[in-house]
């Protein structure tokens, strides 16, 4: 095995371990966690030793770095690609070139960038997952992108009537500076709200590497971890 993928699968069996252990916690199974690898910045490299390590899911931040590097998966990888989340802020001017290689974007926060990737999403007869960025900015504490809670239904509504758009769900980044388990308590009360609507859209994509456990205890299905497994973000331009 070499350095670095000893590296990856050492990260990858500690946030294994993290999860189950915020499993128990909260009396869920980890079977209902999906793990997602945030590659940004890391190279093609990393991503095929995830794969052949067993991970399946991997979020991209950059439409730029990100359509590249998906190319190149699919070349090299074939079938054993794995499931592309688009996790960033997403430009609705970059919503045709993310449609075309994401699998689900997580960050739809508004009606116009919804029908844009639904736009884009038709050029290639897809049908695109999405969830809804919810802000859990609240009182002094600023939001980290999505739409306000009270805009979230109706902007399901919206994405309903798209042909090429699948409401999986929702996510959302806790505040900073705020106790995430109070922020995702909040989330978990908007995801039922959604559910209730919308009975297909199980997923909350909440919780990274520094807040997995509060996320999985407020009912997240979905995880985007990045440092805990990759380490520190290499140098870019």
């Amino acid at each position: 095995m070499t350095d670095r993928r000893a590296e990856l699968s050492d990260g990858l069996a500690r946030t294994r371990e993290r999860i189950e252990a915020a499993c128990v916690a909260a009396g869920r199974s980890p079977d209902e966690i999906t793990l997602i690898v945030v590659t940004k910045y890391f190279p093609v490299t990393d991503v095929a030793h995830l794969v052949e390590l067993g991970v399946t899911d991997i979020g991209e931040n950059r439409d730029q770095e990100a359509k590249v590097k998906v190319a190149e998966l699919r070349e090299q990888l074939g079938d054993r690609t794995p499931t592309i989340h688009f996790i960033g802020q997403a430009q609705r001017n970059k919503a045709n070139s993310i449609a075309r290689y994401a699998d689900v974007v997580h960050s739809v926060d508004r009606a116009a960038l919804a029908v844009a990737l639904d736009r884009g999403a038709s050029h290639t007869d897809r049908v695109l997952d999405v969830l809804i960025q919810v802000d859990l900015g609240e009182g002094s504490q600023a939001g980290r992108g999505g739409a306000v809670p009270t805009e979230v239904l109706p902007l399901a509504d919206q994405i309903r009537d798209l042909p090429h758009l699948r409401l999986a769900g929702v996510m959302a980044v806790a505040p900073l500076g705020e106790d995430p388990d109070q922020a995702f308590a909040r989330l978990a009360r908007v995801a039922d709200e959604v559910r209730s609507a919308y009975p297909q859209a199980l997923w909350i994509s909440a919780g990274m590497s520094g807040d997995l456990e509060a996320a999985v205890a407020h009912g997240a299905t979905h995880l985007r971890v990045g440092t805990a497994i990759l380490g520190s973000r290499p140098p870019h331009l």
